[in-house]
């Protein structure tokens, strides 16, 4: 039996009251054998067990990603980055740099993401004619940041077949300069993802998926995170990540939830992934949209974003009676939920759909629903209502940073400032978690610790001092919480006797460290089932 000891650190387990603490942890064969006294631990141990001096670092259990897109992070990787771009100029100098590479082949589209016009010099979206000077030959797409939103040149346009006389789609717009009637090129929900989603020479081949998908796991592990999650599977990426899964090439255990609208019938015809890991890949359930983007307007409020003369509160994708039907679908066959909502109109459908459905399905397990995002759920009413229906919210906590000066500009400082609403969550009872929503951020935990814990945004501005929560509340939502969210408490989550031993080793410990001083700390090892996966 191989078996490891880690002692003289700062070790956290992750577990209640006077447990969180303990002063050597025994690994044996991918398990936790035990934590508790080093001399009691050393007991425990065999005569040739490998000792690991931590020198002053600090143990924790490794980290778990509640919500993100892995394939969507990997095809990233082929893309163009524009996440520091600051104007129209340099996405186009960004873009055309990549043409003049030689690396696209022919009839490859040239595509960017990352792009924030909140961010832009000119404060608005890029129009076709802005990528039209990419290019004269290629079709350009460059996506928004949030993932919502992008913008297509001409050819592109052409390519797609949208035309001034294409008509939005439900859930989405095409933009158009109304003056003259013609398109724009900036395509919102619906009309992008539609968009996006059907043009050919958009994406990578097969084959450089696969090599990709293999980066991107890099990317968490060097986050320290050990389980990640798959967080819209449709057939395309999901041929990709059970391809990944036969040849024994995820080193994470990766959790996809179907697109409950479309392809439901993922579900049904795996079911050796249902609910189950085959090869480090499981189907968890269902995932649903309801909203949009709060920094790209399109997430659907309950009171007008801030300086709209019409009173604009942005818009559902759905109905009514088409949420609580697939609210019943999911609790009918015992599959748990997870629904987009970062509205807070978005998040009243979902309540009330689930409590419908719940209704009339008395005898069903809700299987712990999740409101992915949550952004701007009311602690007054719509916490009460989640806890009464058992129902977690998993938060995009980070957005109090890179868009809580955006929030109160569009929200105001009453909304703005509640965003993510942690303390009162922990306040009510309620277990919550933090996701990056990756590719929109990486997927980098201590910075989103390091925003619950501090809740400024990138001005210096203050984004609610009152829904601050503690750094060891902060780690249990992407430790513990995140297990339960999974369904894999008794498995993951905390350092525990007969639990797997997936660990993270810091270079500093988040609970003694300066509160604005945890974003600096840095991942050294990320240990899954005793095995170092990534050492910096």
């Amino acid at each position: 039996m191989s078996q490891t000891l880690y002692y003289n650190g700062h070790i956290y387990t992750m577990e209640p009251g006077d447990q969180c603490r303990c002063e050597a942890v025994l690994v044996a064969d991918g398990r936790i054998l035990g934590a508790g006294a080093l001399a009691a631990m050393e007991q425990l141990a065999d005569a040739g067990v490998r000792r690991v001096d931590l020198e002053g670092k600090t143990l924790l259990p490794s980290f778990i990603d509640p919500h993100s897109h892995l394939s969507m992070l990997a095809n990233t990787l082929h893309a163009v980055p524009l996440g520091d771009c600051t104007s129209y100029r340099q996405i186009v100098q960004r873009l055309r740099e990549a043409v003049a590479s030689g690396d696209l082949e022919p009839g490859q589209w040239v595509v960017g993401f990352g792009y924030d016009h909140n961010r832009l010099e000119e404060g608005r979206h890029p129009t076709r004619q802005v990528l039209d000077q990419v290019s004269s030959t290629r079709p350009v797409l460059i996506t928004h940041q949030s993932g919502h939103m992008g913008v297509a040149n001409t050819i592109a346009l052409n390519e797609g077949g949208y035309t001034p006389q294409t008509p939005d789609p439900e859930g989405g717009k095409i933009g158009r300069d109304y003056a003259t009637g013609e398109l724009s090129g900036y395509l919102e929900e619906n009309a992008f993802i539609s968009f996006s989603s059907s043009a050919s020479g958009l994406a990578p081949t097969f084959a450089q998926m696969l090599a990709l998908c293999e980066k991107a796991q890099e990317v968490y592990l060097k986050h320290g995170i050990t389980t990640a999650q798959e967080g819209m599977v449709k057939h395309q990426n999901f041929t990709l990540l059970r391809t990944l899964a036969e040849h024994g090439s995820l080193k994470l255990d990766l959790v996809g939830y179907v697109d409950l609208k479309d392809e439901a019938e993922i579900a049904k015809e795996n079911p050796e992934y249902l609910r189950q890991y085959r090869n480090r890949l499981k189907i968890g359930g269902y995932k649903i949209f309801l909203d949009g983007s709060p920094q790209g307007k399109t997430a659907w409020l309950s009171a007008p974003y801030e300086g709209e003369r019409d009173g604009y509160c942005g818009y559902p994708i759905y109905k009514d009676a088409e949420v609580e039907r697939f609210c019943k679908i999911a609790m009918g066959e015992g599959m748990q939920l997870l629904c987009h909502c970062n509205g807070d109109a978005a998040s009243q459908q979902y309540l009330d759909a689930f409590a419908a459905a719940k209704a009339a399905l008395p005898d069903k397990d809700t299987c712990r629903p999740v409101m992915i995002h949550a952004q701007t759920v009311r602690p007054g009413d719509q916490l009460p209502r989640m806890k009464e229906l058992g129902m977690m919210p998993s938060y995009f906590v980070a957005h109090t940073y890179f868009w809580g000066d955006t929030h109160l500009k569009n929200l105001g400082q009453e909304r703005a400032t509640r965003i993510s609403p942690a303390a009162s969550t922990l306040k009510a009872g309620i277990p919550f978690t933090f996701h990056q929503d990756t590719p929109v951020l990486e997927p980098d935990m201590l910075r989103t610790v390091w925003c619950a814990v501090n809740r400024i945004s990138l001005s210096g501005a203050d984004m609610g001092k009152e829904e601050r929560i503690s750094p060891l509340e902060a780690l249990k939502a992407v430790t513990i919480n995140a297990a339960y969210q999974y369904f894999e408490e008794d498995e993951k989550g905390s350092i525990a006797p007969g639990k797997l031993a997936n660990l993270v080793i810091l270079d500093q410990d988040p609970m003694e460290v300066d509160p604005m001083a945890i974003c600096d700390i840095r991942v050294v090892e990320t240990i899954r089932e005793g095995e170092t996966l990534y050492r910096a």
